[in-house]
């Protein structure tokens, strides 16, 4: 049985409804939270895979703060040069601070604090891959 135009859009929009309510959110470091210390690269490659749509959330106390690295080589080398801001150190608190991982790309992470990144691990990256359909 063939659909027509009207029934393909109708599965499409309910398929992509379920892809979105299957998004996570997901705190960055667990119970740790975004802290000096802890291996946060070690904690993605355990807690992965993530997937296009999954919210991010960093909880922290200042001073730390969360960047976005360009590229690799910004990322081994902590070089917060050309790095986007995302959160500075207040919005940590509370609920903490939200990133919404919306495209299929490399996203670098950081905190530029003291040494935070450098000797503290506070540096991560995800690859979000896309959901698949049951």
């Amino acid at each position: 049985m063939a659909l027509n135009y009207a029934q393909g859009f109708v599965l499409l929009a309910i398929s992509c409804m379920f892809a979105v309510s299957h998004a996570e959110t997901v705190v960055v470091g667990g119970s740790e939270n975004w802290r000096y210390g802890f291996n946060y690269t070690d904690w993605s490659l355990k807690h992965g895979p993530f997937y296009i749509n999954d919210t991010l959330v960093f909880k922290y106390d200042p001073p730390h703060n969360v960047y976005l690295l360009p590229n690799l080589w910004s990322f081994i080398n902590c070089d917060f040069r050309r790095a986007t801001l995302l959160a500075n150190p207040t919005q940590g608190s509370g609920e903490g601070y939200m990133y919404a991982l919306n495209n299929w790309r490399v996203y670098y992470f950081a905190s530029s604090a003291d040494s935070d990144c450098k000797d503290g691990m506070m540096k991560f990256f995800a690859i979000p891959l896309p959901r698949r359909f049951p």
